[in-house]
């Protein structure tokens, strides 16, 4: 196999730690920021009880136990996962679905997006229209609630060319409800809501479940807060209102959601982020490049020292907002990012074989139109999704060889990671060793250009150890649009 050039594989700080634990005895099952290393803190006095009511919600439940990791600022906090916009990986986004799989995959936050109909209900949207995650168009509040009601949510992210499902859009209560006794709520575009959305957290027993988050006027959250004792509440801070953290004074908020573009902003450096973590939360977001600068999720799959454990580490997040929950907290857990399963083969799409155009490759197009000058020379698109490298523009007609080294003789599936918003993605053929070409494999729409998965193709090929060759052809009679991240060969072990 082709030795990555830009992917390390080395293991960091946090699997280091986990392995010294175990060498002398420590709590080998759990990660260095797992619920081991927690301590809880207890409810103010002024705190509402948690949801109640004929659900029998209260009690030491999983959004309890949330809520009072929450109020913990020490230095052994244990790290919250937040789901952005649900676990939308396995339902559409701001769905009751979504909502049930982020915290059933270990997220102690759901980050929701709430908007009001024309008849003043709050619901779920993040979008200020309902065009992309639904089959209707126009704006959320030129719809009433029961208009809104009769339309259909679409899979995952959306988009023009996305399935729809059987799911509707929630109300605010409905997701507060389903939330009562499993973790906690962020409401994100919600604060010109606020009002709306205290009745319905009133209403449902959940105050202590949802959090308020805005940018506003330090005077104005404070107006709120006073008039609604017992809100929880995350500022959103730049370097443009850094002055809020001292403007809040002794009434610091829960946490803060700080936002950089580089690590030279000032609200990411050191003495600042000491004295916000010192009074509360630090919430920091991965999903793309900007939001922390570069440390994101996909750059945290190919090794955590790129991304979570820095956010951690360096940056003081107690909070992390992801789009892949089950890969922060399997990383939570171990300290290890996206490994290679054991026994099985995995080759980078960037790293295909060496020999240029007509011998390794076929690209259609000239030049590197993915702009990552990884493969200097050859015209094969590499780009950078946010710190994900791929193969892009795929094409009909293109083709791409790769060498991969088999490390035991037996039957190998193969499965390529990919991402494409459309509907058909695409489709394959896979050849081994100058051999036949498999039948077509289908590309299927992860609703994103930038957000993959592993897809299996349903392909097996018997191989011996050592070392062969993978082509990958694209038919040039099938719609072509999507970006390969890596091919995987796993051992078939039934």
């Amino acid at each position: 196999m082709v030795t990555p050039r830009f992917r390390r594989t080395a293991t960091s700080a946090l699997a280091v730690a986990l392995a010294s634990a175990a060498a002398v005895g420590g709590t080998s099952a759990a990660g260095p920021f797992s619920d081991a290393d927690a301590t809880t803190a207890s409810p103010t006095a002024d705190s509402p009880p948690l949801a109640h009511g004929s659900k029998g919600h209260g009690g030491k439940n999983a959004a309890e136990r949330s809520y009072r990791d929450l109020l913990d600022h020490s230095d052994k906090a244990k790290i919250l996962t937040a789901a952005h916009r649900g676990q939308w990986r396995d339902a559409p986004e701001n769905s009751l679905p979504a909502i049930d799989a982020a915290f059933d995959d270990g997220a102690e936050i759901v980050e929701l997006d709430v908007r009001l109909t024309a008849d003043g209900v709050p619901v779920l949207m993040h979008d200020e229209t309902v065009d992309r995650t639904t089959n209707g168009t126009g704006k959320v509040s030129s719809f009433t609630l029961a208009e809104i009601r009769e339309l259909r949510l679409k899979e995952h992210l959306g988009g023009a060319q996305t399935a729809l499902t059987d799911e509707r859009v929630p109300t605010l209560a409905e997701a507060m409800e389903a939330a009562a006794d499993r973790g906690l709520v962020n409401l994100d575009k919600g604060w010109p809501a606020r009002e709306e959305i205290w009745d319905v957290l009133v209403d449902t027993g959940t105050v202590r479940n949802g959090l308020f988050k805005s940018n506003a006027p330090v005077a104005e959250v404070q107006a709120f807060r006073d008039a609604h004792p017992g809100a929880l509440y995350l500022h959103m801070i730049i370097d443009d209102n850094l002055a809020s953290f001292d403007e809040f004074g002794d009434h610091q908020p829960v946490g803060y959601e700080v936002v950089f573009g580089t690590e030279q902003d000032a609200v990411a450096r050191a003495p600042f982020l000491a004295r916000v973590a010192g009074e509360s939360r630090v919430w920091i977001n991965s999903m793309w490049n900007g939001l922390a600068d570069h440390l994101t999720d996909e750059a945290s799959l190919i090794d955590p020292s790129r991304g979570w454990e820095r956010l951690v580490t360096t940056f003081r997040a107690s909070m992390i907002q992801t789009d892949d929950v089950v890969a922060i907290e399997r990383w939570l857990r171990t300290g290890e990012g996206d490994t290679v399963p054991r026994g099985s083969v995995r080759v980078q799409a960037e790293d295909y074989a060496p020999g240029g155009e007509g011998v390794a490759y076929h690209d259609v197009d000239a030049g590197n139109r993915g702009g990552l000058d990884m493969r200097p020379g050859d015209d094969v698109d590499i780009s950078d999704a946010d710190g994900n490298v791929r193969v892009s523009w795929m094409r009909g007609g293109e083709w791409l060889t790769y060498e991969v080294e088999v490390p035991r003789t037996g039957t190998y599936e193969l499965s390529a990671r990919v991402s494409s918003p459309y509907t058909p993605a695409g489709a394959y053929t896979v050849a081994f060793d100058g051999g036949p070409e498999s039948e077509r494999v289908a590309v299927l729409s992860t609703t994103s250009h930038n957000k993959q998965e592993l897809q299996a193709s349903g392909v097996a090929q018997h191989l011996t150890k050592g070392t062969h060759s993978v082509r990958v052809s694209l038919p040039d009679d099938a719609y072509q649009n999507w970006n390969l991240d890596y091919l995987q060969l796993d051992r078939v072990t039934h």
